[in-house]
């Protein structure tokens, strides 16, 4: 794996609070950050203050997320979802980032058409630009609709906006054992943002419960990631790569360990691609 622009963590990986959690991912070594939404909700913190800390510490915040239920929506409910993105798109801005990482819907009321999927993406992907912000879109594992990265490529390629581009996570794309040959052929420019997480192969578990509690870091589960990443390497992708792991066993270890934990599988994980 060729190196990229920044070494990530996601907060929702680890225990504690806030300013706990950027501290120790910073001394880590860690240079970005994801901000987990209810993270920020439940610190009782500004975003303002968040995205002050995170430039004391060198931290660059590399996304919010999630922002879920973006497309597809019936007309209403679009006007919603785009109402509330622009709130989001102010956090964002308090925080100093300006990557909002959008998840395929799940509601049962989306449509399944494409056309209409890429059509709200890029009404997103528009608002997104006026404040010059950017927009990924990530197909999740148990998406109502979108849960294959090569439909969500598609429907980011038809909604054909400079703002969006495609979120890869490596745990929705290796628990569903989907092919990386169409992976390897993505435009490195038009990946925003790649996550990885390992975990125990599903063996019929239910994907959103196994990715909810079950994650791991890389080479702690069975994953095959080395070929995500060598199929990812072909891309030519060079942003960010950050570990967002959601774990039972990482929610209750010390907030320090496990992002030096976190880091040295990452570095080890890189190295083995050198």
């Amino acid at each position: 794996m060729k190196p990229v622009t920044k070494t990530s963590m996601a907060t929702l990986c680890l225990s504690g609070e806030m300013m706990n959690k950027l501290e120790a991912i910073a001394r880590a070594g860690f240079e970005g950050v994801e901000i987990f939404v209810d993270d920020l909700q439940s610190s009782g913190l500004s975003p303002r203050a968040v995205g002050d800390r995170c430039r004391e510490l060198g931290l660059t915040v590399v996304a919010l997320q999630p922002f879920r239920d973006a497309e597809a929506l019936p007309s209403d409910l679009h006007r919603k979802m785009l109402d509330d993105a622009n709130r989001q798109f102010d956090t964002l801005a308090d925080l100093g980032g300006s990557f909002l990482l959008a998840c395929s819907t799940t509601r049962e009321d989306a449509s399944n058409d494409p056309s209409r999927a890429a059509e709200t993406l890029n009404d997103l992907a528009m608002l997104a630009a006026e404040r010059e912000m950017r927009v990924g879109y990530e197909a999740l594992a148990w998406g109502r609709h979108v849960f294959d990265y090569r439909d969500a490529w598609q429907i980011v390629q038809q909604a054909d906006h400079p703002a969006l581009s495609l979120v890869l996570d490596s745990y929705h794309i290796l628990a569903r054992e989907l092919e990386l040959e169409t992976l390897a052929t993505i435009p490195g420019d038009r990946i925003g943002l790649v996550q990885l997480a390992d975990s125990p192969l599903p063996r019929g578990q239910d994907l959103q419960s196994l990715s909810r509690h079950r994650r791991a870091f890389p080479g702690d589960g069975e994953l095959p990631l080395e070929r995500f990443l060598t199929a990812l390497d072909q891309t030519g992708y060079q942003g960010p790569l950050s570990l967002e792991i959601f774990s039972d066993a990482l929610a209750v270890m010390p907030t320090g360990m496990a992002a030096l934990q976190g880091k040295h599988a990452l570095e080890s994980l890189r190295t083995s691609k050198k």
